[in-house]
């Protein structure tokens, strides 16, 4: 397993900087959601492209995955089609780059039955999947909001088996999920891996506190080991979510430490990074 980070933890870095600071913490791959700051979109200019892929692949920095802001489980007709028009200019975009990877996540409209979400995501996730497939990318649903366990995004690569799955470490773990059972439904179909690590609000509600890695109680060295035994080998990618939650810990920080214990459990489990 070797060990990136997603340019969510650094928003205010510059792409120079975010090469700088791999180098500094011992990352070998960056996974991107942001460049300079601002989200990336299709829309992205041709001079941003080139500048991108030529900056990364001077550092030696393969970009391991694409995030994209693509919402699959979209019951309404129009708004799936919006949604796989965004899916197809991302694909470009992460051809363009050589990354084997989009990410893409369910986030059905709120109160829609998981049924009825799961139905609209297969219906979206099938097209999008089939473009990347031809591609050679993989398109990859995230264990995350709606489909936070793995049994609606198991339903989905069921249904279109040229999709596969991010496995978001703290999700499942939040809502419950153990670790086995969530191997049994993605096992063989994991493209990539999200590391995070958080507890419970003192308040009670559901949307846990992130904080750094082994202060929480994602049994991430556990969920590794599993993996590993698994026959897993791809990237594990640090999601600090800076971009989001501007009170967590600066990447100056955190990237370090997540960057520290990982490699200190991926050596205690046997595995080289």
């Amino acid at each position: 397993m070797r060990l990136a980070f997603t340019t969510l933890a650094c928003p205010r870095w510059s792409l120079g900087q975010v090469v700088a600071g791999a180098r500094r913490f011992g990352y070998e791959g960056i996974e991107l959601r942001l460049l300079d700051g601002a989200l990336i979109t299709p829309a992205l200019g041709r001079d941003e492209r080139t500048r991108v892929r030529a900056t990364l692949a001077d550092a030696g920095l393969p970009i391991v995955c694409l995030d994209t802001s693509v919402r699959v489980a979209q019951p309404d007709r129009l708004a799936a089609a919006a949604q796989i028009d965004d899916a197809y200019g991302m694909l470009e975009l992460a051809a363009e780059w050589g990354a084997p990877v989009i990410r893409v996540f369910a986030a059905p409209p709120e109160g829609t039955p998981l049924e009825q979400a799961t139905a609209a995501a297969i219906n979206t996730m099938r097209p999008i999947a089939e473009r990347g497939a031809s591609m050679g990318i993989q398109v990859a649903l995230e264990t995350h909001d709606a489909f936070c366990a793995s049994g609606p995004v198991g339903a989905v690569l069921d249904a279109v088996p040229q999709a596969s799955a991010l496995w978001d470490l703290l999700h499942p773990f939040r809502v419950g999920e153990p670790t086995t059972v969530t191997l049994e439904r993605l096992h063989g179909r994991i493209s990539h891996v999200h590391i995070k690590d958080g507890r419970p609000p003192a308040d009670g509600g559901d949307r846990w506190d992130l904080t750094l890695l082994g202060e929480g109680l994602v049994p991430t060295r556990d969920i590794l080991a599993a993996l590993h035994a698994g026959g897993y080998d791809g990237w594990i990618a640090v999601e600090w979510e800076k971009q989001w939650h501007p009170h967590l810990a600066e990447p100056e920080v955190a990237l370090p430490q997540f960057a520290e214990r990982l490699r200190a459990d991926l050596a205690a489990i046997g595995v080289a990074s």
